[in-house]
Protein backbone atom coordinates (compact mmCIF):
# COMPACT_ATOMS: atom_id res chain seq x y z
CA UNK A 1 0.00 0.00 0.00
CA UNK A 2 1.43 3.34 -1.06
CA UNK A 3 0.05 5.02 2.03
CA UNK A 4 2.39 8.01 1.83
CA UNK A 5 0.20 9.32 -1.00
CA UNK A 6 -2.48 10.15 1.54
CA UNK A 7 -2.96 13.58 3.06
CA UNK A 8 -1.91 13.54 6.69
CA UNK A 9 -4.60 14.56 9.12
CA UNK A 10 -4.03 17.20 11.77
CA UNK A 11 -6.61 15.46 13.97
CA UNK A 12 -4.25 12.86 15.48
CA UNK A 13 -3.15 13.57 19.03
CA UNK A 14 -0.74 11.69 21.26
CA UNK A 15 -1.71 10.48 24.72
CA UNK A 16 1.06 7.90 24.90
CA UNK A 17 2.96 8.19 28.13
CA UNK A 18 -0.22 9.02 30.01
CA UNK A 19 -1.34 5.39 30.29
CA UNK A 20 -0.13 4.98 33.86
CA UNK A 21 -1.73 8.16 35.12
CA UNK A 22 -4.44 8.07 37.74
CA UNK A 23 -7.93 9.44 37.56
CA UNK A 24 -10.40 8.30 35.01
CA UNK A 25 -14.11 8.67 34.76
CA UNK A 26 -16.90 6.41 35.79
CA UNK A 27 -18.15 3.93 33.22
CA UNK A 28 -21.65 2.74 33.94
CA UNK A 29 -24.03 0.65 31.88
CA UNK A 30 -27.69 1.51 32.10
CA UNK A 31 -30.13 4.36 32.06
CA UNK A 32 -27.83 6.84 33.82
CA UNK A 33 -24.60 5.56 32.31
CA UNK A 34 -23.47 4.48 28.87
CA UNK A 35 -26.03 4.10 26.12
CA UNK A 36 -26.08 0.98 24.00
CA UNK A 37 -24.16 2.79 21.30
CA UNK A 38 -21.37 3.70 23.68
CA UNK A 39 -21.16 0.15 25.02
CA UNK A 40 -21.07 -1.34 21.53
CA UNK A 41 -18.48 1.00 20.15
CA UNK A 42 -16.12 1.04 23.11
CA UNK A 43 -15.85 -2.75 22.88
CA UNK A 44 -14.72 -2.29 19.27
CA UNK A 45 -12.36 -5.09 18.49
CA UNK A 46 -12.43 -6.42 22.06
CA UNK A 47 -13.24 -9.89 20.79
CA UNK A 48 -9.68 -10.12 19.56
CA UNK A 49 -8.63 -10.80 23.16
CA UNK A 50 -10.63 -14.04 23.15
CA UNK A 51 -12.79 -12.78 25.98
CA UNK A 52 -16.53 -12.33 26.25
CA UNK A 53 -17.23 -8.61 25.55
CA UNK A 54 -19.51 -8.43 28.57
CA UNK A 55 -16.69 -9.67 30.77
CA UNK A 56 -14.42 -6.97 29.37
CA UNK A 57 -17.01 -4.30 30.12
CA UNK A 58 -17.43 -5.72 33.58
CA UNK A 59 -13.72 -5.37 34.19
CA UNK A 60 -13.79 -1.79 32.98
CA UNK A 61 -16.74 -0.85 35.15
CA UNK A 62 -15.00 -2.43 38.10
CA UNK A 63 -12.08 -0.06 37.59
CA UNK A 64 -14.27 3.00 37.25
CA UNK A 65 -15.00 5.61 39.88
CA UNK A 66 -17.97 7.89 40.32
CA UNK A 67 -15.98 10.99 39.53
CA UNK A 68 -16.04 12.82 36.22
CA UNK A 69 -13.31 12.01 33.70
CA UNK A 70 -10.09 13.91 34.19
CA UNK A 71 -8.87 16.11 31.41
CA UNK A 72 -6.70 14.01 29.13
CA UNK A 73 -3.33 15.61 28.45
CA UNK A 74 -2.51 15.26 24.79
CA UNK A 75 0.17 16.51 22.47
CA UNK A 76 0.45 16.80 18.71
CA UNK A 77 1.26 13.49 17.11
CA UNK A 78 4.92 12.57 16.71
CA UNK A 79 6.83 12.09 13.50
CA UNK A 80 7.57 8.36 13.63
CA UNK A 81 6.50 6.23 10.68
CA UNK A 82 3.67 4.51 12.54
CA UNK A 83 2.16 7.87 13.46
CA UNK A 84 2.58 9.13 9.91
CA UNK A 85 0.72 6.05 8.70
CA UNK A 86 -2.19 6.69 11.06
CA UNK A 87 -2.29 10.35 10.02
CA UNK A 88 -2.36 9.37 6.36
CA UNK A 89 -5.19 6.86 6.74
CA UNK A 90 -7.26 9.17 8.94
CA UNK A 91 -6.66 12.06 6.55
CA UNK A 92 -7.98 10.05 3.66
CA UNK A 93 -11.05 8.92 5.58
CA UNK A 94 -11.71 12.62 6.18
CA UNK A 95 -11.40 13.42 2.47
CA UNK A 96 -13.60 10.48 1.51
CA UNK A 97 -16.42 11.06 3.96
CA UNK A 98 -16.42 14.82 3.48
CA UNK A 99 -17.06 14.24 -0.22
CA UNK A 100 -19.72 11.57 0.37
CA UNK A 101 -21.57 13.68 2.93
CA UNK A 102 -21.46 16.69 0.62
CA UNK A 103 -22.97 14.63 -2.20
CA UNK A 104 -25.82 13.73 0.14
CA UNK A 105 -26.44 17.29 1.33
CA UNK A 106 -24.76 16.81 4.70
CA UNK A 107 -21.66 18.16 6.41
CA UNK A 108 -19.07 15.75 7.74
CA UNK A 109 -17.41 16.51 11.07
CA UNK A 110 -13.92 15.07 11.41
CA UNK A 111 -13.27 12.85 14.43
CA UNK A 112 -10.10 13.06 16.48
CA UNK A 113 -7.88 9.99 16.72
CA UNK A 114 -6.07 9.55 20.04
CA UNK A 115 -2.95 7.40 20.19
CA UNK A 116 -2.47 5.82 23.61
CA UNK A 117 -0.45 3.17 25.34
CA UNK A 118 -1.74 0.76 27.98
CA UNK A 119 -4.88 2.62 29.04
CA UNK A 120 -6.68 5.85 28.31
CA UNK A 121 -9.44 8.07 29.67
CA UNK A 122 -12.30 8.95 27.35
CA UNK A 123 -15.80 10.36 27.63
CA UNK A 124 -16.91 6.73 27.75
CA UNK A 125 -14.71 6.03 30.76
CA UNK A 126 -11.29 4.47 31.21
CA UNK A 127 -10.32 1.73 28.77
CA UNK A 128 -7.30 -0.53 28.54
CA UNK A 129 -5.50 -1.87 25.49
CA UNK A 130 -7.31 -5.17 26.04
CA UNK A 131 -10.44 -3.57 24.61
CA UNK A 132 -8.67 -2.92 21.31
CA UNK A 133 -9.24 0.12 19.12
CA UNK A 134 -12.57 1.77 19.87
CA UNK A 135 -14.75 4.74 19.05
CA UNK A 136 -16.41 6.76 21.80
CA UNK A 137 -19.54 8.63 20.68
CA UNK A 138 -19.43 10.73 23.85
CA UNK A 139 -16.43 12.72 22.62
CA UNK A 140 -16.49 11.55 18.98
CA UNK A 141 -12.95 10.25 19.14
CA UNK A 142 -11.25 7.10 17.90
CA UNK A 143 -8.80 5.57 20.38
CA UNK A 144 -5.92 3.42 19.17
CA UNK A 145 -3.00 1.68 20.83
CA UNK A 146 -0.78 0.85 17.85
CA UNK A 147 0.55 -2.19 19.74
CA UNK A 148 -2.71 -3.75 18.59
CA UNK A 149 -1.27 -3.98 15.09
CA UNK A 150 1.52 -6.19 16.39
CA UNK A 151 -1.05 -8.44 18.04
CA UNK A 152 -2.98 -8.64 14.78
CA UNK A 153 0.13 -9.86 13.01
CA UNK A 154 1.53 -12.20 15.63
CA UNK A 155 -1.60 -13.65 17.21
CA UNK A 156 -4.05 -13.63 14.34
CA UNK A 157 -1.76 -13.73 11.32
CA UNK A 158 -3.45 -10.59 9.98
CA UNK A 159 -0.46 -8.54 8.94
CA UNK A 160 -0.09 -5.73 6.43
CA UNK A 161 -0.62 -2.00 6.21
CA UNK A 162 -3.96 -2.29 4.47
CA UNK A 163 -5.18 -4.64 7.21
CA UNK A 164 -4.25 -1.90 9.69
CA UNK A 165 -5.98 0.71 7.55
CA UNK A 166 -9.13 -1.43 7.61
CA UNK A 167 -9.10 -1.35 11.42
CA UNK A 168 -8.93 2.45 11.47
CA UNK A 169 -11.58 2.77 8.77
CA UNK A 170 -13.90 0.45 10.71
CA UNK A 171 -13.74 2.68 13.78
CA UNK A 172 -14.28 5.76 11.64
CA UNK A 173 -17.31 3.89 10.28
CA UNK A 174 -18.79 4.02 13.77
CA UNK A 175 -18.25 7.78 13.74
CA UNK A 176 -20.17 7.95 10.47
CA UNK A 177 -22.99 5.99 12.13
CA UNK A 178 -23.08 8.55 14.93
CA UNK A 179 -23.23 11.50 12.52
CA UNK A 180 -25.99 9.86 10.47
CA UNK A 181 -28.07 9.16 13.58
CA UNK A 182 -27.82 5.39 13.11
CA UNK A 183 -26.35 4.77 16.55
CA UNK A 184 -29.24 6.64 18.17
CA UNK A 185 -31.72 4.57 16.15
CA UNK A 186 -30.05 1.37 17.34
CA UNK A 187 -30.32 2.54 20.93
CA UNK A 188 -34.02 3.32 20.52
CA UNK A 189 -34.61 -0.07 18.89
CA UNK A 190 -32.89 -1.77 21.81
CA UNK A 191 -35.05 0.16 24.26
CA UNK A 192 -38.14 -1.07 22.44
CA UNK A 193 -37.08 -4.65 23.07
CA UNK A 194 -35.39 -5.65 19.85
CA UNK A 195 -32.76 -8.38 19.99
CA UNK A 196 -29.35 -7.15 21.11
CA UNK A 197 -26.87 -10.02 20.74
CA UNK A 198 -26.91 -13.09 18.52
CA UNK A 199 -26.35 -13.81 14.86
CA UNK A 200 -29.12 -11.42 13.76
CA UNK A 201 -28.94 -8.99 16.66
CA UNK A 202 -28.56 -5.24 16.59
CA UNK A 203 -24.91 -5.33 17.63
CA UNK A 204 -23.94 -7.61 14.77
CA UNK A 205 -25.81 -5.49 12.24
CA UNK A 206 -24.17 -2.32 13.55
CA UNK A 207 -20.68 -3.80 13.40
CA UNK A 208 -21.18 -5.26 9.93
CA UNK A 209 -22.34 -1.86 8.69
CA UNK A 210 -19.10 -0.35 10.03
CA UNK A 211 -17.23 -3.00 8.02
CA UNK A 212 -19.23 -1.99 4.94
CA UNK A 213 -18.44 1.68 5.56
CA UNK A 214 -14.76 0.74 5.77
CA UNK A 215 -15.17 -0.85 2.35
CA UNK A 216 -16.76 2.32 0.97
CA UNK A 217 -13.76 4.30 2.17
CA UNK A 218 -11.38 1.83 0.52
CA UNK A 219 -13.30 2.10 -2.76
CA UNK A 220 -13.18 5.89 -2.89
CA UNK A 221 -9.59 6.10 -1.67
CA UNK A 222 -8.39 3.74 -4.36
CA UNK A 223 -10.29 5.60 -7.07
CA UNK A 224 -8.68 8.85 -5.99
CA UNK A 225 -5.14 7.79 -5.08
CA UNK A 226 -4.52 4.43 -6.79
CA UNK A 227 -2.44 3.44 -3.80
CA UNK A 228 -3.27 -0.25 -3.47
CA UNK A 229 -0.67 -2.80 -4.42
CA UNK A 230 -1.12 -6.51 -5.26
CA UNK A 231 -2.23 -8.36 -2.15
CA UNK A 232 -3.52 -5.33 -0.27
CA UNK A 233 -7.22 -6.16 -0.61
CA UNK A 234 -6.47 -9.70 0.49
CA UNK A 235 -4.82 -8.27 3.63
CA UNK A 236 -8.03 -6.48 4.61
CA UNK A 237 -10.18 -9.53 3.82
CA UNK A 238 -7.83 -11.71 5.85
CA UNK A 239 -8.13 -9.32 8.79
CA UNK A 240 -11.94 -9.33 8.54
CA UNK A 241 -11.90 -13.12 8.38
CA UNK A 242 -9.57 -13.38 11.40
CA UNK A 243 -11.86 -11.41 13.72
CA UNK A 244 -15.21 -13.07 13.06
CA UNK A 245 -17.14 -14.12 16.16
CA UNK A 246 -17.24 -17.76 15.14
CA UNK A 247 -13.50 -18.00 14.53
CA UNK A 248 -12.57 -16.16 17.72
CA UNK A 249 -14.96 -18.20 19.83
CA UNK A 250 -13.66 -21.44 18.38
CA UNK A 251 -10.09 -20.38 19.13
CA UNK A 252 -10.80 -19.00 22.58
CA UNK A 253 -13.53 -21.33 23.88
CA UNK A 254 -13.30 -24.38 21.66
CA UNK A 255 -16.91 -23.92 20.55
CA UNK A 256 -19.14 -21.45 18.71
CA UNK A 257 -22.08 -19.80 20.49
CA UNK A 258 -24.14 -17.85 17.92
CA UNK A 259 -26.45 -16.42 20.59
CA UNK A 260 -23.53 -14.40 21.97
CA UNK A 261 -22.33 -12.96 18.65
CA UNK A 262 -21.70 -9.20 18.67
CA UNK A 263 -19.64 -8.59 15.50
CA UNK A 264 -20.67 -11.23 12.98
CA UNK A 265 -19.05 -14.33 11.55
CA UNK A 266 -15.86 -14.29 9.53
CA UNK A 267 -17.84 -14.84 6.33
CA UNK A 268 -20.22 -11.99 7.18
CA UNK A 269 -17.43 -9.54 7.95
CA UNK A 270 -15.67 -10.39 4.69
CA UNK A 271 -18.96 -10.12 2.76
CA UNK A 272 -19.88 -6.69 4.05
CA UNK A 273 -16.41 -5.21 3.60
CA UNK A 274 -16.45 -6.50 0.02
CA UNK A 275 -19.95 -5.07 -0.48
CA UNK A 276 -18.74 -1.59 0.46
CA UNK A 277 -15.49 -1.93 -1.47
CA UNK A 278 -17.08 -3.17 -4.69
CA UNK A 279 -20.04 -0.80 -4.72
CA UNK A 280 -18.87 2.29 -2.85
CA UNK A 281 -22.47 3.36 -2.10
CA UNK A 282 -24.05 4.17 1.26
CA UNK A 283 -27.38 2.58 0.40
CA UNK A 284 -25.66 -0.75 -0.19
CA UNK A 285 -24.62 -0.88 3.48
CA UNK A 286 -28.08 -1.10 5.06
CA UNK A 287 -27.38 -4.15 7.17
CA UNK A 288 -30.41 -3.42 9.34
CA UNK A 289 -32.85 -4.21 6.53
CA UNK A 290 -30.89 -7.14 5.12
CA UNK A 291 -32.83 -10.39 5.45
CA UNK A 292 -29.61 -12.38 5.31
CA UNK A 293 -26.36 -11.07 6.73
Amino acid sequence: MLWKKGRRSDNVVDARGEGSSGGGGGMRIGGKGLSLGAVVLIVGFGLLTGQDPMQILGQLTGQATSSAPTQQRTAPAGNDEQTQFVQSILGDTEDTWQAIFKENGRQYQDPTLVLFGGQVNSACGRATSAVGPFYCPGDRKVYLDTAFFTEMSQRFNAAGDFAQAYVIAHEVGHHVQTLLGISDQVDKARQSGQKLEGDNGLLVRQELQADCFAGIWANHAQARLHWLEPGDVEEALNAANAIGDDRLQQQGQGRVVPDSFTHGTSAQRVHWFKTGFEGGKLDQCNTFNAQRL
